[in-house]
């Protein structure tokens, strides 16, 4: 029965009315590529300057000397669900540059018992069958050098795909821009996710469904509405690099996320939410890095009723050798309570380092 209520539960949180906007929609999309970027508390939209900035800031890959690819992997809530994502990006000319970028994320393997008891109230476990409810994200980046030197813009044109087994399914489109801008040894980033907002529609199995309302007693539950807009979301990131001895060096970053919406983040109203985060990256001889970042920090409400502060620490390490990085992260998509913290892996290759 557990199985069928998550069954129903996701067709509930599909409930709106028709053009609204959502506090949390394609949240899939929030929670960050690249081990480097999640060890550091997600804290580089002013110096994401590789393949991976086709996430974190589309300007930055203007940075690419040649083809680069990129490859991660996590597994959330004890094996649960199952993230992955893949890249590949590459300069056009000195002046601007191209990526390509696919995520999924998906819980595979789901108990559909909607026919577990037949019409005669025999139960027939035959009838048991399997789903998948995966989420999907297709991007396309380009990057260009503006007008001033060091001046970068980046925009990303996004299709998404959502599936629920038989039962539902969705299309979205939607856009982001990013820039960064560097000067005197500072750097700055801004990134606006779903600029234009993400319009997502969705088509529902009116058959399907009818067997998930009759198959749990008392509910009476409509047809749930197909369209959810996603609001604009704004980053603001910035950063810089220190020389701390001969063969080290820091860099650190400070972002600032806005929501416009009320959450529990550290700072909101009822027209925005802020939470701000801290990362950084020591390097030795920029081959081996220790990375760690500060995140997620919300005003939550004990059992009680007392108020307090939250926050969620992050840590990571790297080699890069030769055009080969792998990074590791431990980070938590749960972000507060006793959530599991995940193990977060990925690689990235400079294809530079092979022509010679």
């Amino acid at each position: 029965m557990k199985k069928l209520y998550f069954i129903f539960f996701i067709f509930y949180s599909l409930q709106l009315s028709a053009q609204t906007f959502r506090n949390y929609s394609n949240e899939f999309l929030n929670i960050g590529v690249d081990a480097r970027s999640l060890g550091m508390s997600r804290s580089v939209v002013a110096t994401s300057n590789d393949i991976n900035a086709i996430y974190w800031n589309p300007a930055g890959l203007v940075n690419l000397e040649d083809y680069e690819g990129s490859l991660m992997h996590a597994s959330y809530f004890a094996g649960i669900a199952n993230y992955n994502y893949a890249a590949i990006a590459l300069p056009i000319d000195d002046k601007s540059a191209i990526g390509i970028s696919i995520i999924r994320f998906g819980v595979d393997d789901i108990l559909n018992t909607t026919e577990l008891i037949d019409n005669q109230g025999n139960i027939n476990f035959n009838r048991v069958s399997l789903f998948s409810a995966a989420d999907y994200a297709f991007t396309i980046s380009y990057a260009r050098n503006l007008i001033f030197k060091d001046m970068y813009f980046g925009v990303n044109t996004k299709v998404i795909r959502r599936i629920i087994g038989d039962f539902a399914s969705s299309w979205g489109f939607g856009f982001d821009a990013g820039i960064q801008f560097e000067r005197n040894d500072w750097k700055f980033g801004l990134m606006i996710r779903d600029i234009t907002t993400t319009y997502n529609t969705w088509s529902i199995d009116e058959v399907e469904f009818d067997k998930i309302k009759n198959s749990i007693p008392g509910q009476n539950q409509e047809l749930p509405e197909t369209t959810e807009l996603t609001k604009p979301k704004i980053q603001l990131g910035i950063a810089r690099k220190f020389r701390v001895a001969r063969d080290f060096h820091l860099l650190t970053e400070i972002n600032l996320n806005m929501r416009f919406a009320q959450t529990n983040d550290v700072i909101s109203s009822n027209v925005t939410s802020l939470d701000p985060t801290f990362g950084f990256e020591l390097d030795y001889t920029d081959l081996i890095y220790l990375r760690g970042g500060i995140g997620n920090i919300q005003n939550t409400t004990q059992f009680d009723g007392s108020k307090s502060v939250s926050l969620q620490p992050n840590f990571g390490v790297g080699f890069k050798y030769n055009g080969i990085q792998v990074d590791y992260a431990l980070t938590n998509i749960g972000s507060v309570g006793n959530a599991l913290y995940s193990n977060i892996f990925s690689i990235k290759i400079d294809y530079k380092f092979f022509r010679n």
